[in-house]
C-alpha cells in the first residue's frame, strides 16, 4: 500500500449548514489529496454527512422538520462545497444511505461484535449533546458543560 493514500474529512453533522470550520477541514483534506496525487500516489478522498445523533434530531424538531427533511436539505449544502471550494473529493457519503453506507457499517459492526467489543449496558451520568460525551462532575464549570456552557 505504499503507493496509495486515503484521506477523509470528519463526517459532518446535518444539524446546521456548513460554516468556516467545515471549509477549513475540507480544504485541508483536499490539500493533502492533491499533494499525494501530484506525488504519484493513488489517492482516494472521501467526505460526507452524519445524519444520526441527538443534535440532528433536536435541530430538526427546532426547525419544524422531520429528520429526513433536514438531512436532505443540509446534506446538499455540504455536497455543494465541492463546487464552491473547488474540492477534489472522489466520493460523498451519507450515513442514511442504505445502499452505499449501511452494508459496510453493518460488516464493521459484526466484526467488532464478534471480537467481543460491543456489548449492551446501561450508562448514567451527565451527557452533553453538543460534545456527544458524558461529562464528570469535576469537569463542570458552575454546574454547566465547560465547552457549551449549558446545563444538563
Amino acid at each position: 500500500m505504499p503507493d496509495k493514500f486515503y484521506v477523509t474529512t470528519p463526517i459532518y453533522y446535518v444539524n446546521d449548514k456548513p460554516h468556516i470550520g467545515h471549509a477549513y477541514t475540507s480544504i485541508a483534506a483536499d490539500f493533502l489529496a492533491r499533494l499525494y496525487r501530484a506525488s504519484g500516489k493513488e489517492t482516494y478522498f472521501l467526505t460526507g454527512t452524519d445524519e444520526h445523533g441527538q443534535k440532528n434530531v433536536e435541530a430538526a424538531e427546532n426547525a419544524g422538520k422531520t429528520l429526513e427533511e433536514l438531512s436532505n436539505k443540509n446534506s446538499e449544502s455540504f455536497r455543494a462545497l465541492k463546487e464552491t471550494l473547488n474540492l477534489s473529493w472522489n466520493d460523498f457519503i451519507r450515513t442514511s444511505d442504505k445502499k452505499k453506507h449501511w452494508p459496510g457499517a453493518e460488516e464493521l459492526w459484526k466484526k467488532i461484535e464478534a471480537n467481543g467489543d460491543i456489548y449492551e449496558n446501561e450508562y448514567e451520568g451527565l451527557y452533553c449533546v453538543g460534545c456527544e460525551a458524558f461529562v464528570t462532575e469535576k469537569e463542570l464549570v458552575d454546574g454547566l458543560c465547560p465547552i457549551h456552557k449549558k446545563p444538563f
